[in-house]
């Protein structure tokens, strides 16, 4: 089952996020880490901990990584930098909304999805979520 690796520059946003991706999954859904913030309460992204998280969630079909914005994906690319040949290639950084992108994340990758069609899932709940407020 693709993983799935979240990098935020805030440990409790992403905690909450994964809690709330959870909560729309059955039991057995995807590897879901976490890698935020620098502490419980000090804000920032570290790649090596980025690194150990994608290390964690990678199996056979590879990992998602979805970001919040600006340094996350800097510290999340060097990440992958960080990577062996091998895992590096199977690592997809995707530019999904970090919330709505990681609900479509888990729920396709539940499924059994690959990590292209779990990103490309992913990245759909933004046009999901512009044609509810535009009303198409």
């Amino acid at each position: 089952m693709t993983g799935i690796v979240v990098v935020s520059h805030s440990r409790p946003l992403a905690t909450a996020a994964v809690d709330l991706a959870s909560q729309m999954l059955r039991s057995g859904g995807p590897r879901i880490e976490v890698a935020a913030g620098l502490s419980d309460t000090e804000l920032g992204t570290d790649a090596a901990a980025i690194q150990t998280a994608i290390e964690a969630a990678m199996d056979d079909q590879g990992v998602v990584v979805l970001m919040d914005l600006g340094s996350a994906i800097m510290s999340a690319e060097m990440a992958v930098e960080m990577l062996d040949e091998d895992d590096a290639a199977r690592v997809r950084l995707s530019w999904a909304p970090l919330v709505e992108g990681l609900i479509g994340a888990a729920v396709t990758a539940a499924g059994g999805a690959d990590r292209e069609e779990v990103a490309t899932q992913a990245e759909l709940a933004a046009e999901a979520k512009r044609m509810q407020v535009t009303g198409g």
